[in-house]
């Protein structure tokens, strides 16, 4: 028999039948069990690190819009009044000289990870902070649990 020849096929129970081999329902509903409980176990834990993330992303969403307010201050004299608000950063206000802006790109103010609007204040209600900006957190109203804000 040469190598390119192939073997012959084994046939089991009568004669000229193939058995074909497949699982069992017993073997399915285990591998099924098994990852249900990977998913119970595991599901609960990336939930809770996709929260942290979002928090995380908050943070360092409040610094970042914190540094460009700073840059607004030296170019312009003052931080946006509550008023202006967050939009003196996209367009001049009436009013203000030596606005050198926009000093965030695109139309439209950036959102919390958890789509809402950041809230601004100026003058702030917290002693030694110029400004107060912070995210209402994942429930989106104010003392919500969660609000996250400049330090």
């Amino acid at each position: 028999m040469s190598k390119l020849e192939t073997l012959p096929i084994r046939r089991s129970g009568r004669t000229g039948e193939c058995r074909e081999r497949g699982f069992t329902l017993l073997e399915l509903l285990v591998v099924l069990a098994i990852l249900g409980l990977l998913i119970g176990l595991v599901a609960p834990a990336v939930l809770r690190q996709l929260g942290h993330a979002k928090e995380e992303i908050a943070h360092q969403s409040i610094e970042r819009l914190g540094g460009v307010l700073d840059i607004y201050k030296l170019d312009v004299g003052s931080y946006p009044t509550t008023e202006q608000g967050l939009q003196a950063l996209i367009t001049r206000p009436e009013g203000v000289r030596h606005w050198h802006g926009p000093y965030l790109k695109g139309a439209k103010l950036p959102e919390d990870p958890w789509g809402h609007p950041f809230v601004y204040r100026s003058p702030s209600e917290r002693q030694g902070h110029d400004y107060d900006l912070y995210s209402l957190g994942p429930s989106g109203r104010p003392g919500g649990q969660g609000e996250i804000e400049n330090e």
